[in-house]
């Protein structure tokens, strides 16, 4: 008999059950997820408690407790930040969010970006610091939550871009000294951990400062932040630069080019789109390694739930359903920007077939 054709053999019921052995693991997997998923049903809705009563939550305690989050949002959102305040952090972290999706959406103009930003930085700095128009000072140790992490990382991509951008071109410099000073950068950088980085950007740097000059160490954290991802995103744009075949420099410049205007103007761009996906998994590793400032007493998302569950011994036996409404979070915004990223490529690729 002649084996069948190939595609008589696709789908999903040949692909889980090709052979009698395969086809029991298939069953027996299937049965486990199955088993899982109703469990985990079970837990987070059929049993579970969604009203703000610990008493409840610990005399049923056969289901997940919603309660904690109704309870303890605005400490899990806003960490620290004075609670009568805190209108200020929610409106603040609305226009950033505001101004990231107007950024994002692929038909707003440019114009409109611009007009977007220009207004949105500053207000997000006049509502979380206070201190003008009758607001009251909150500092900066004070601010936490989504506030914090959102700004965080998006101040840390403005950084690391041009930053990664640089160093990239440098490392493909004429000049020795400029590839040697951009090759040990990025190499310093990359060679440390991360908490390493922020421990040096918030206890060293102060003792190297002359005592008249202060830093706020939320700033030395956002600049530390902002290299470390440059040195990483660095190395993506490299990549992508040696992507681009060398006789893309020979046409320009046999055009009237100059090497500046090839390396800017015809290999960047091409650079840029082959290291799209690289640099998109390196923002959403960067928003990720946000959570790390808490060991230098900056409470963002994960550090404002050990604040808020923490130190209440009556929530506190229910971190796990905190620990999954921060998880939530995180996701949304990670698997947002990934789904952004597959759509920008297929965009670029489409203008470029």
């Amino acid at each position: 008999m002649s084996p069948l054709p190939a595609r008589s053999r696709s789908g999903v019921l040949p692909t889980l059950f090709p052979d009698r052995w395969n086809g029991t693991l298939s069953v027996l997997a299937l049965a486990f997820i199955g088993w899982a998923l109703w469990h985990a049903l079970d837990w987070a809705v059929l049993r579970a408690v969604a009203v703000p009563d610990a008493e409840r939550c610990f005399a049923e305690g056969v289901g997940a407790c919603w309660g904690v989050i109704v309870e303890k949002h605005r400490a899990l959102l806003f960490g620290r930040y004075p609670y009568a305040e805190q209108w200020r952090p929610l409106l603040a972290v609305s226009l950033l969010l505001l101004a990231v999706v107007v950024t994002l959406y692929p038909r707003s103009p440019r114009t409109l970006r611009i007009a977007v930003w220009l207004p949105a930085l500053p207000a997000f700095f006049l509502l979380m610091a206070g201190g003008v128009t009758g607001l009251t000072p909150v500092p900066s140790r004070q601010w936490g939550g989504l506030p914090l992490t959102a700004m965080l990382w998006l101040l840390a991509v403005a950084i690391a871009l041009p930053v990664g951008v640089l160093t990239a071109l440098g490392r493909h410099s004429s000049l020795p000294a400029v590839r040697t000073l951009c090759g040990l950068f990025v190499e310093l950088l990359r060679g440390v951990p991360l908490v390493s980085i922020l421990f040096m950007a918030s206890f060293m740097v102060p003792l190297l400062l002359p005592p008249e000059a202060r830093v706020d160490m939320l700033l030395r954290v956002q600049v530390a932040l902002g290299l470390f991802g440059g040195a990483y995103l660095s190395e993506n744009i490299r990549g992508g630069i040696q992507a681009v075949p060398a006789g893309q420099v020979q046409a320009a410049l046999s055009l009237g080019m100059t090497p500046r205007q090839a390396e800017w103007l015809v290999v960047l761009p091409q650079a840029l789109r082959h290291a799209l996906p690289a640099m998109f998994n390196s923002f959403i590793g960067l928003f990720k390694e946000t959570t790390l400032v808490t060991v230098v007493s900056l409470y963002e998302l994960t550090g404002s739930l050990s604040l808020a569950i923490g130190g209440d011994p009556e929530w506190r036996p229910f971190f796990l359903e905190a620990y999954l409404f921060i998880g939530l979070i995180y996701w949304l915004c990670c698997f947002s920007l990934s789904r952004y990223s597959r759509g920008l490529e297929r965009r670029l690729a489409a203008t470029s077939a």
